[in-house]
């Protein structure tokens, strides 16, 4: 339980900053002996609370475009449960290198451009280009969160800084709206599937909250130059973790 409860603590603070805490979570369940749909269902409902917390701080101190949030985010809730609904038919070994390759094109294009979200660069908010963020966030990377998830909160961040132009603190903001969003349409359905382990979930819903909210106001205080240097060393990470389980393990 301590190891549980550390480690959803720790992925509350970097699901608020950047996304990324099943790298934690996930993890820690399977070593505690939790069956895998069991553990994926749990982490959900933990990530659930903490990401809408996260929401929720992010939202009283930046401005959230509600044209782009509020459809993206009903498209989420329908598309991960679609995601989740579709798992089971989608080999895992044949995602993983695509996601691993995905990963390091967004390190790299991170990398090569240093301004890239340190401050907002506006583009010109046309029907299209709505539309592209609304497709790429609540369709796209909201189906995917559902059928797999690593890396979820890093492509909605770099969809927001690149198709409309946000700083990475702004890009935060309204991915955890959809990140909120994605982690529901999952849970209602592995719920309704009676996947869901609740007392542990709970239990670690309340650590993930705490560490969503430390995570949230320090990434709000120290902006997006902070924000960047995590997202790099999280898809770093991932890349590695992932490497290793689907090579070396």
């Amino acid at each position: 339980m301590v190891l549980l409860l550390g480690a959803a603590a720790g992925a509350g603070w970097v699901d608020a900053v950047v996304g990324g805490g099943g790298l934690l979570q996930l993890p820690a369940l399977l070593v505690a002996g939790v069956p895998p749909v069991q553990a994926l269902a749990t982490n959900k409902l933990a990530a659930f609370a903490g990401t809408a917390s996260a929401a929720v701080t992010y939202a009283r101190t930046t401005k959230i475009d509600a044209s782009v949030a509020v459809p993206a985010g009903l498209g989420a809730l329908l598309f991960s449960g679609l995601g989740a609904a579709s798992a089971a038919a989608i080999s895992r070994d044949a995602l993983i290198p695509l996601v691993m390759a995905a990963l390091v094109g967004v390190a790299l294009f991170v990398t090569l451009r240093p301004g890239l979200g340190t401050r907002p660069h506006p583009h010109p908010r046309t029907g299209g280009r709505l539309a592209a963020a609304i497709a790429a966030t609540g369709v796209g990377v909201a189906f995917y969160d559902g059928i797999l998830g690593p890396g979820t909160g890093t492509f909605l961040i770099i969809a927001f800084t690149t198709i409309l132009g946000l700083d990475f603190v702004s890009g935060s903001a309204h991915s955890k709206i959809i990140n909120s969003c994605t982690n529901l349409g999952a849970l209602l359905l592995f719920g309704y599937q009676g996947h869901v382990l609740w007392l542990l979930g709970l239990a670690m819903a309340v650590c993930n909250v705490a560490g969503a909210q430390l995570g949230a106001r320090m990434a709000l205080r120290r902006g997006a130059a902070f924000v960047r240097a995590v997202l790099l060393c999280v898809v770093v990470a991932m890349v590695a973790k992932l490497g290793y389980e689907q090579f070396l393990a």
